[in-house]
């Protein structure tokens, strides 16, 4: 948790392991990808958390279902990613781009390429 009020620079190095994690069973659409999670730092404010670090994923296609009360923006640093809304609607990003996910998004997260990116995620603080 950060308390002061300074800027912050983050990268793996941040972090000495990330957490791994493969998309659940009942998710998954094709493959069963590894993901690397670095979790940098968590900023709390009110009634909410900022989580932000860096997230590495091997090519797979997965269900993503957003709470209501949860959001995310990331960028790209490398790789392809590609997200599907239910509504049939679709993006693709690549290296630099920004992506929002935003409160209650369904649909699905497709790595097409090996991806690495950066995230912050806004959601409810911890009770």
């Amino acid at each position: 948790m950060i308390k002061e009020n300074k800027l912050i620079k983050f990268s793996i190095d941040s972090v000495e392991n990330p957490t791994i994690d493969y998309p659940k069973i009942e998710r998954r659409i094709i493959g069963k990808p590894r993901r690397e999670t670095w979790n940098t730092f968590s900023v709390y404010a009110s009634n909410s958390k900022l989580d932000c670090g860096i997230w590495k994923s091997e090519p797979g296609h997965w269900r993503i279902e957003m709470p209501a009360d949860e959001c995310e923006l990331f960028t790209v640093i490398s790789g392809v990613c590609r997200l599907h809304d239910d509504d049939g609607t679709a993006i693709e990003a690549i290296a630099g781009d920004s992506v929002f996910i935003p409160y209650g998004f369904l649909g699905s997260f497709e790595v097409i390429e090996e991806i690495s990116k950066t995230y912050a995620i806004l959601s409810p603080k911890d009770t």
